[in-house]
């Protein structure tokens, strides 16, 4: 069950993230994949800030946090 959470906050993630990126996204299986990646970078930044997420909207905070800067990321590498 953990996994299909993880990957249902990690699409919500990614279509947030496409959505907050106007135009900077990759489409919307792009951007659901970014999301589900976003999820674990997401988790590992926040990890390292300290910060444990154990609800539900702290964990979708977390994966579009996640999404956000793994978008930023590859929006530098692509110019």
């Amino acid at each position: 069950m953990h996994l299909i959470y993880f990957l249902l906050i990690g699409l919500a993630a990614g279509w947030l993230a496409g959505q907050i990126f106007k135009g900077k996204g990759f489409g919307l299986v792009g951007n659901l994949v970014i999301g589900c990646v976003g999820a674990l970078l997401g988790s590992w930044i926040f990890g390292a800030l300290g910060i444990v997420a154990n609800s539900l909207i702290g964990a979708l905070i977390s994966a579009l946090v996640g999404a956000l800067v793994l978008l930023w990321i590859i929006s530098l590498v692509k110019k």
